[in-house]
């Protein structure tokens, strides 16, 4: 099992609109960089966890734990001419992105801000304290994972 961090903003998709989806369930779509649609495509795996973590907001943090349930797969928002995530370029008989589908796990106790992460060295080497680092879904390793939960 990998852990991961998936950062959305949440007055676009947060993790109270994931908890309230049919069956709890939502694809990870729209996301247009290509080292981390190698991430979903090649990495991500059914059954990872990851921290839903709310960005670009006033106190952005950790708001919430997720559970990989469908591996890499075409992400068909490209190839829809009236999504605001269309690409052209992408051809769906060799598709440019990629998406995997997310099942709400629970909310943690309270959101675990990134100004309060940067001061912690139990998450030191974490993509998401690293100055400069903008990818929307970065690794998390099983201690750092585990020092976080402690965090609630």
């Amino acid at each position: 099992m990998k852990y991961w961090l998936m950062k959305s903003e949440p007055d676009v998709f947060g993790i109270d609109d994931l908890k309230k989806t049919p069956g709890r369930i939502e694809p990870w779509n729209g996301v247009r960089n290509y080292q981390v649609r190698n991430m979903m495509r090649d990495d991500m795996k059914t059954g990872d966890l990851a921290f839903f973590y709310h960005s670009n907001c006033k106190e952005p943090g950790i708001a919430g734990i997720m559970e990989i349930v469908r591996k890499g797969y075409p992400d068909i928002t490209a190839f829809d001419p009236n999504s605001q995530y269309f690409d052209p370029k992408s051809d769906p008989a060799e598709p440019r992105w990629y998406c995997v589908d997310v099942r709400y796990v629970r909310k943690l106790k309270r959101v675990i801000t990134l100004s309060e992460l940067k001061e912690l060295s139990g998450v030191a080497g974490l993509p998401l304290v690293r100055r400069g680092n903008r990818l929307s879904i970065m690794p998390v390793s099983r201690q750092q994972w585990e020092y976080i939960l402690t965090l609630e």
